[in-house]
């Protein structure tokens, strides 16, 4: 196996027995990346000068015997995840670039572990997609299709985790951003309990997690992210999770099955026959499989779509009119509609993402995991804002994954097969609010399950 194919538990295993350098996997790293990137485009503010100086530190603390959690093992950072010394475009050519005065929560924690920061990933406009179109950041492809987008909005991060730019990435999810481009690209992707990886700027919804090829690796990213700072005053208070616990008898459970989302693309056929054929093998091994009833409605996610409208357009109407121009015309289109929007109705629109969130906790009770597709679709063309490329009709493939950021529920996509196309199809699995080893536990156990995968694309 090439070196930038080797998981962070075997990069570790190998350093502390002296078989691999941090400088020689880094320098490996880095040769995949130029090799690849010129296609993928899944990378900005990539510094290979930068990431060689932390590896040869690195290098030395191994040497001495005094290694971090981490030390050595590649990283990327989405790139609205602050890093001191490096701007936060935010995905459009509409920001000012100036460089960030501190590494935000997740990226402090990172460095404090010794994790080598190669660069940060790509996003669309101000993350306000599910596909890598940017006003900023040239367009980024899917590695199994090139044709195909990754996913967003973090775009870059599953590109990037998919074609072997080391075996680290970080993502944020607000209503499937680290699950959509997980599942599509076909990688490991944990969307945390609201508060369980402190961020900075929190809201409602908003999360970092991991997107990483196997369970174990994202299990190792949350025993560092997950400490706690106090920047993010929506954060959990700490707890002491024995993170690399990973077993998990799958026998006796309860688990929900959920194929009808009760709004948006209904599930084409090959994707619900991969997600049907990953719940048998959880009977198989002992789980008690049911079916679960819709819970989210249109009138529920109509509600939140006038309130985000309303929130983006007041942030990009506050732009001066040369920078506004320069903002996504999709994104532009899309808020476009929160200019009419009344008072009245802002309002019940947010009262809708409060119906949600009690709709998805209640749904979920009387289950122990809830498994269902993560998208309804495979990836599409890279060139399209969303499967429909309609403004008007922005969120008819987030359907799965939008009601566990209003629940606050952890939820996790893996790959549980491919279209005849060969495109990756992701499984969702939904766990209790705050269970988030629980969700880990039940993705490494179908990890085991699960028949052979394919070989990486990069």
């Amino acid at each position: 196996m090439n070196m930038h194919e080797l998981s962070a538990a075997e990069l570790l295993t190998r350093y502390a027995d002296g078989s691999l350098s941090p400088v020689e996997v880094t320098q490996a790293v880095i040769q995949h990346i130029e090799a690849r990137e010129p296609t993928l485009h899944a990378l900005y503010a990539f510094d290979p000068d930068k990431a060689l100086a932390q590896a040869r530190a690195s290098e030395a603390r191994w040497r001495r015997g005094e290694a971090l959690p981490l030390d050595g093992v590649p990283l990327t950072l989405k790139e609205n995840i602050a890093s001191a010394g490096t701007p936060v475009p935010l995905g459009t050519a509409a920001t000012l670039l100036q460089p960030a005065t501190e590494d935000a929560p997740p990226a402090a924690r990172m460095r404090e572990d010794g994790a080598v920061l190669l660069g940060k990933t790509t996003m669309p406009d101000y993350g306000m997609l599910s596909s890598s179109l940017s006003s900023f950041h040239p367009l980024t492809r899917n590695p199994w299709d090139t044709s195909k987008t990754p996913g967003g909005s973090s775009a870059g991060a599953g590109a990037a985790a998919a074609a072997g730019y080391g075996p680290m990435h970080l993502g944020t999810d607000i209503g499937g951003s680290v699950r959509l481009p997980a599942g599509w690209c076909g990688v490991f992707g944990l969307k945390p309990s609201l508060g369980r990886i402190p961020i900075k700027p929190p809201y409602a919804g908003r999360v970092a997690g991991p997107m990483t090829r196997t369970v174990q690796d994202a299990a190792l990213m949350m025993r560092t992210l997950s400490r706690p700072d106090w920047r993010d005053t929506m954060s959990l208070p700490p707890q002491a999770i024995d993170w690399l616990d990973l077993q998990r008898d799958v026998r006796g459970l309860r688990v929900g099955l959920l194929m009808d989302a009760g709004w948006g693309l209904p599930v084409e056929p090959e994707t619900a026959a991969a997600v049907q054929a990953a719940a048998r093998l959880f009977e198989q091994a002992g789980a008690r499989v049911e079916p679960m009833q819709a819970f989210s409605t249109r009138a529920m996610i109509d509600g939140l779509d006038r309130f985000w409208r309303v929130r983006s357009w007041l942030d990009i109407e506050a732009l001066p009119a040369e920078r506004r121009t320069k903002v996504l015309p999709y994104i532009r289109a899309w808020t476009a509609g929160g200019a009419t929007i009344g008072a009245a109705e802002l309002f019940h629109g947010h009262a809708q993402m409060a119906a949600l969130r009690d709709a998805a906790v209640a749904a979920c009770q009387p289950f122990d995991f809830v498994l269902s597709p993560v998208s309804p679709v495979p990836a599409f063309a890279a060139e399209l804002a969303s499967p429909l490329n309609d403004p008007e009709r922005p969120f008819e493939h987030i359907a799965f994954t939008l009601p566990y950021n209003m629940s606050e529920q952890p939820a996790a996509t893996i790959n549980c097969g491919y279209t005849a196309a060969g495109l990756p199809i992701g499984l969702q699995v939904i766990g209790h609010r705050f269970d988030d080893l629980g969700v880990l536990q039940v993705c490494a156990a179908f990890e085991q399950m699960r028949p052979a995968q394919r070989a990486w694309p990069g």
